[in-house]
């Protein structure tokens, strides 16, 4: 069993910043890429950032490049993502998710990531 708690979500001014934390509890990780998901009200629920867990390859959305950073702490069993100069477009409820993988990490569909969280709230204000 797998399981993934999200925290760290909460009300921020434009500008500002805030690091999400996933704890991941479970089987082994060393085979696990580690995602970030948001979903707006009324949107799709969008791939934001991927790290894997052995090596801390990272890849990211376009929207997010440059302004949030996720990494990985393997002693604590948690990824981050560190969320700057956060705009109102960021507000969406933040999913963690963890897929298996065995070459490419890179896809960004839903349906490639087999756990979920359940979710933390982000509300950047203007």
């Amino acid at each position: 069993q797998v399981q993934l708690v999200e925290s760290g979500g909460g009300l921020v001014q434009a500008g500002g910043s805030l690091r999400l934390s996933c704890v991941v509890s479970g089987r082994t990780f060393s085979s696990f890429a580690m995602g970030w998901f948001r979903q707006a009200p009324g949107k799709e629920r969008e791939f934001v950032a991927v790290i894997t867990w052995s090596g801390g390859s990272t890849y990211y959305a376009d929207s997010v490049k440059g302004r949030f950073t996720i990494s990985r702490d393997n002693a604590k069993n948690t990824v981050y993502l560190q969320m700057n100069s956060l705009k109102p477009e960021d507000t969406a409820v933040y999913y963690c998710a963890a897929r298996y993988y065995s070459g490419n990490f890179r896809t960004v569909s839903r349906s490639d990531y087999r756990y979920w969280g359940q979710g933390t709230q982000v509300t950047v204000s203007s």
